[in-house]
């Protein structure tokens, strides 16, 4: 199967099971079940499948043949290059591909200008009028080529002015822009670039992110906080030419080996193979040249072989350009490609189908609590109302009584799980002021204050590492108010389940671990790329107070804005249950003891009280019949055994 083909299975797995989650919202509403929260909830599940996005980063230095691999693996069927590629360097700015539905064909580009604001890229794509658009013909080769080739275009600045613009330069070229003859430094014309086309990848949600090389690449750290760490896969290329070189070193080790571990979706490739392909050796001399190259790399990258793919991404465009398969075998292109789907695909499905499917068994599990409790109440009612058969008066009196009296003590529950609801309230206030914006608007208030009135590079530092502490206090306390909110739910839902019969499970609980660990690479990132003994001296207050402010400060409230919605959301979940049970359990009682004195006022008989009390038994059996199939519905279209094949566990229960 083709990438693209695996791609577009991917898609329809995950439209699937949207379709399927879909008709148990549909269902629900059509038989007036569930409320508010469980809508709220349905809407948020299907809005993640609907956004979701595998984005594929491409990351190398100059003349290694990027832009050439991209066009190779994800644009031959345009039968011609899109993505320039030529000697030299041909992108010059982070450049995204992607398609979003109902989007006009056209490519944006960022003037390098917008770096003297405070707005990151990702906030100024909430401001088109700041970006350059022109419109592409999405069927034509030439017209993409054209307006691609803008993403290489490139001006002429003052030292001074590309150092206001985050640059970095040195005479050497070696850590920076090297300037021109006459004093000049050469730096790209746009900051970043967007291009929206219409391609079968890119409609299945794949976004293509281009990165330029070393001296481009460090000036946006933008890209290398957010884009390039929160990339699914990341394809380093290398030339099989020059192997290893410093700067790829640096490039490796600043901006995409960052961390101790193997992360899944980092691959080297090996290109320009064809470099071997002189026709003085042998295939298996050819070979042997390429392994040797691939330990060599392997070695000096600290990697498994097996994540090194030597390829030839121009043979493997020109052979499938041209129908040639035995070019496009020679090329090794396939082997890649396989990785991208066997390694990178099954991680994020697994990903999306266990978030899902947690997401959507909770749910289901609840609406079959509350289906359980209705049938519960209904079987006691009829019951009740079997059990008068032939009695006098004073027997039905006396079930009046007790359902009085059952109805009393629920009630005097209910003062305790009133004053639950008032400490759950307070602790939920307290829980996101810890997490809250205001809190973190605050925080790097106070924190540009304290940098901007540094003298010294020993005061920035202070108050730059003290902007992580205090983040991660807030983390610490949101995590003791969690716990205290677990516990007392626990409790409540304990005590209600015993007293008064209430099916409840215990609340799952709430962990702030990824938003932490989140923390911690950005702290990597911001100690690797800010805070070294060479920046804090060379870059000025004021450019040093807005870098961290556009790039680390803007990274950690996107974390607080992901941890907000994600708390909100569990709160939701966490009290639905309670208080949904005990709104059944309230409306049980009433309908009970008003079928007993209907009976005792003979305003109603008894068998047809009965006969209506068998035909809603009937219903609600059909409507967890009902419910089971669209729970398997869910788990089919994720891909995945329903619990009831095994051992029928969600089974609907039946009239003994």
């Amino acid at each position: 199967m083709s990438l693209v083909d695996e791609f577009s299975a991917y898609g329809r797995w995950r439209d699937g099971a949207s379709d399927a989650i879909g008709r148990l919202r549909s269902w629900l509403t059509r038989n007036e079940i569930g409320d508010a929260q469980t809508d709220l909830r349905l809407q948020y599940i299907l809005e993640k499948l609907r956004e979701d996005k595998l984005t594929v980063a491409f990351v190398a230095e100059f003349s290694r043949g990027k832009s050439e691999l991209i066009n190779a693996i994800f644009f031959s069927d345009f039968g011609d290059r899109i993505l320039p590629s030529s000697a030299g360097r041909t992108t010059m700015c982070p450049t995204e591909l992607e398609w979003t539905p109902g989007a006009q064909p056209e490519i944006r580009l960022l003037p390098i200008d917008t770096r003297r604001s405070n707005a990151s890229v990702a906030d100024l794509k909430q401001s088109p009028e700041r970006w350059v658009a022109e419109t592409l013909e999405a069927g034509s080769a030439a017209s993409l080529q054209a307006a691609l080739s803008r993403v290489g275009e490139t001006q002429h600045v003052s030292q001074v002015e590309a150092r206001s613009l985050g640059f970095t330069v040195d005479p050497s070229g070696e850590n920076g822009l090297k300037p021109e003859a006459d004093g000049t430094v050469e730096i790209p014309c746009w900051r970043h670039a967007s291009i929206q086309f219409p391609h079968p990848l890119l409609e299945q949600g794949l976004i293509v992110l281009d990165t330029p090389g070393l001296n481009a690449i460090g000036a946006e750290p933008e890209l290398t906080l957010s884009l390039l760490p929160n990339a699914h896969a990341v394809l380093f290329v290398l030339a099989a030419d020059t192997g290893v070189t410093q700067s790829d070193m640096a490039v490796w080790r600043e901006y995409v080996h960052t961390g101790r571990d193997r992360r899944k979706g980092r691959i080297v490739v090996l290109n320009k193979i064809d470099g071997l392909w002189d026709g003085l050796r042998d295939d298996a001399r050819i070979d042997a040249e390429i392994d040797r190259q691939v330990k060599s790399v392997a070695k000096t990258l600290d990697v498994r072989q097996s994540d090194v793919f030597p390829v030839s991404a121009q043979k493997g465009l020109v052979g499938r350009i041209n129908g040639d398969e035995a070019l496009v075998e020679r090329s090794r292109i396939r082997a890649l490609e396989k990785a991208l789907s066997e390694d990178v695909l099954p991680t994020k499905q697994e990903i999306v189908r266990d978030d899902t499917l947690r997401e959507t068994a909770q749910l289901s599990d609840q609406v079959t609590d509350l289906l359980q409790a209705r049938l519960n109440g209904l079987r006691e009612q009829l019951r009740e109302m079997t059990d008068l058969r032939g009695k006098n008066q004073s027997v039905i009196e006396y079930m009046m009584l007790k359902i009085r009296a059952e109805k009393t003590e629920f009630e005097e529950g209910l003062k305790k799980y009133y004053a639950v609801r008032t400490v759950f309230s307070t602790l939920t206030n307290n829980l996101l002021g810890h997490l809250g914006l205001d809190a973190l608007r605050d925080e790097t208030r106070r924190t540009r204050e304290a940098m901007l009135d540094s003298t010294f590079s020993k005061g920035l530092r202070a108050a730059m590492e003290g902007f992580f502490k205090h983040l991660r206090a807030n983390l610490a306390l949101s995590t003791d108010e969690i716990g205290e909110i677990t516990r007392m739910l626990d409790t409540m839902y304990r005590r209600f389940s015993v007293e008064h019969g209430l099916k409840l499970t215990p609340p799952e609980s709430f962990s702030t671990q990824r938003y932490e660990k989140e923390l911690d690479r950005l702290e990597e990132a911001f100690n690797r790329q800010i805070n070294t003994v060479l920046i804090l001296v060379t870059t000025e207050r004021r450019v040093l107070t807005q870098k961290f402010f556009e790039t680390v400060a803007v990274q950690a409230r996107r974390t607080f804005e992901v941890a907000n919605r994600d708390v909100e959301q569990w709160l939701r979940a966490v009290m639905a249950p309670l208080e949904t049970q005990v709104r059944e359990y309230q409306l049980q009682l009433k309908r009970r003891l008003e079928s007993v004195k209907r009976i005792h006022q003979a305003t109603d008989t008894l068998e047809d009280r009965v006969d209506e009390l068998k035909q809603a038994e009937a219903v609600l059996l059909g409507q967890l019949d009902e419910l089971s199939a669209l729970q398997a519905g869910i788990y089919a279209a994720l891909g995945v055994s329903h619990p009831s094949d095994a051992d029928g566990a969600h089974s609907a229960p039946r009239a003994a």
